[in-house]
């Protein structure tokens, strides 16, 4: 099995300060940008844009410059940042192509659903996929994570949905608000939820064996 992720960065030298900036900044800076364009439409070679749409311009490629990043200092990215780059990259471009806010916000819910299927395919293999991934964060045995990934794929099914829900019928205000707060909080409450159940189902055997004696 390849290197998990968190253990490249830690062995790349990347400390848990410039790990949480290079996540988590875009973010913030998407959030603080909405609050300054939310009400602002702006025009530009003759043509009229929406702030939202000139703000995923540049929040787009701030995200591709911090996976980016990351991935230098590491050595390590993972099959699902690049697709969820990829997608990122795709969908910033039609929402700033046809000036038009839904591309982006269809955006999680296209992520959502091909990350469940690529589980739920690797699950259909016999093969715990999010281990790849996790694997540096906990140690299960290999049926807590066949549990753990079939608990995950099946919630991204339930995010897609919702998000659906949410920019179909409430306001960017609302949206916003959910894409960055609200849907990664029940993501992570959930998957500690899981954790914790994945847990009690064993450690794995490498951990068992790298245990002093």
């Amino acid at each position: 099995m390849t290197e998990p992720l968190e253990a490249a960065a830690r062995a790349a030298g990347v400390g848990p300060r410039l790990k949480v900036a290079l996540e988590y900044g875009p973010i913030v800076a998407f959030v603080i940008g909405y609050l300054v364009v939310r009400e602002e439409r702006y025009t530009l070679g003759g043509r009229e844009w929406d702030g939202f749409v000139l703000l995923v311009g540049g929040f787009v490629p701030l995200v591709l410059a911090s996976g980016l990043a990351m991935w230098r200092l590491s050595g390590r990215i993972s099959p699902i940042q690049v697709l969820t780059l990829v997608i990122m990259a795709l969908s910033g471009g039609l929402t700033v192509g046809f000036n038009d806010e839904r591309y982006f916000k269809m955006r999680t819910t296209v992520v959502c659903l091909t990350l469940s299927a690529i589980l739920w395919v690797g699950l259909a293999r016999g093969q715990a996929w999010l281990e790849g991934v996790m694997g540096g964060m906990v140690a299960l045995s290999q049926e807590g994570w066949t549990y753990l990934t079939r608990r995950f794929a099946a919630v991204l099914l339930v995010l897609a949905a919702a998000n659906e829900a949410v920019w179909r019928n409430f306001s960017t205000d609302v949206w916003v608000a959910y894409d960055t707060f609200v849907m990664p909080t029940a993501l992570f409450g959930y998957l500690a939820l899981s954790i914790r159940r994945a847990r009690a189902l064993g450690t794995s055997d490498l951990a068992r064996t790298s245990a002093p004696p």
